[in-house]
């Protein structure tokens, strides 16, 4: 692999990341990414970036698949986990990516809906593939956890605090991705939208805490408890089944592109 100059280091930002929480309330994130993987098609020798990689559970089935993988990720935290899985795992910024063109695939699991600068990240990746790579990736579509959102913010706003520019995530449209994708050099190959309600090993109210750090930051420390129980309740007629459980109400992008 490239020298570490090459990974440009990443910008700290509100959303923070725990392994061991991750582990327990989203271990489902990539549980449900071999579809993905599957699409991907991944071949023992190829080269591949592994681009938002978290604790590194689909990076390890990629490296035991005979793949040559490289995982990056925002969060020290995260690639800190991988590391200990045995992974070439780096910390690194998708949004200023300048790596050579020395790989055959990018692949990205649930991480580029996190990038509000899909420009510069489908460039970084453009400049990482060799020519004829393909680029993989499942993330948050249009639509996606509208439910859990809309609770959360009226949760917030509920408190006088305006929600609108607190919102982390990127989910777009099919036809405003593979614009993009093909403004930034690659022809789509495939590109779907679908819906996929997702089971949540715990509550709501813990969805809210792993991946809703971003609103939560806006309020007071001693009143996310409270925003958190609130936003579950204002959630529980759309999200939490007959018998208690919850589910989260997910809509994935899912594409294949390939570098002109």
């Amino acid at each position: 692999m490239s020298a570490d100059r090459d990974f440009a280091a990443a910008t700290p930002g509100q959303q923070s990341w725990d392994p061991g929480r991750y582990a327990r309330v989203a271990r489902f994130v990539a549980d449900l990414g071999m579809p993905v993987v599957d699409l991907l098609a991944p071949k023992p020798g190829e080269r591949i970036l592994d681009l938002g990689c978290g604790d590194g559970a689909l990076t390890k089935k990629l490296a035991d698949m005979g793949v040559l993988v490289v995982g990056v990720d925002a969060s020290a935290e995260q690639v800190a986990a991988a590391q200990r899985l045995g992974l070439d795992a780096r910390v690194a910024d998708a949004e200023n990516l300048r790596l050579p063109p020395a790989f055959d695939a990018v692949f990205s699991n649930a991480a580029l809906h996190w990038m509000k600068k899909p420009d510069a990240a489908i460039a970084g990746v453009a400049r990482a593939l060799r020519p004829g790579g393909r680029f993989v990736a499942e993330m948050g579509g249009a639509g996606n956890v509208a439910a859990c959102r809309s609770a959360l913010t009226e949760a917030i706003a509920r408190r006088g605090i305006d929600p609108s520019p607190l919102n982390p995530w990127y989910f777009p449209s099919p036809e405003e991705y593979a614009a993009k994708l093909e403004a930034g050099g690659f022809a789509v190959r495939h590109m779907e939208l679908f819906e996929r309600p997702t089971p949540l090993p715990t509550r709501l109210a813990d969805w809210f805490d792993t991946f809703g750090e971003a609103f939560l930051a806006a309020v007071p420390p001693a009143e996310r408890a409270a925003v958190r129980e609130e936003a579950e309740a204002l959630a529980a007629p759309k999200l939490r089944k007959p018998d208690g459980s919850w589910f989260a109400d997910y809509v994935r992008l899912r594409f294949a592109a390939v570098k002109a």
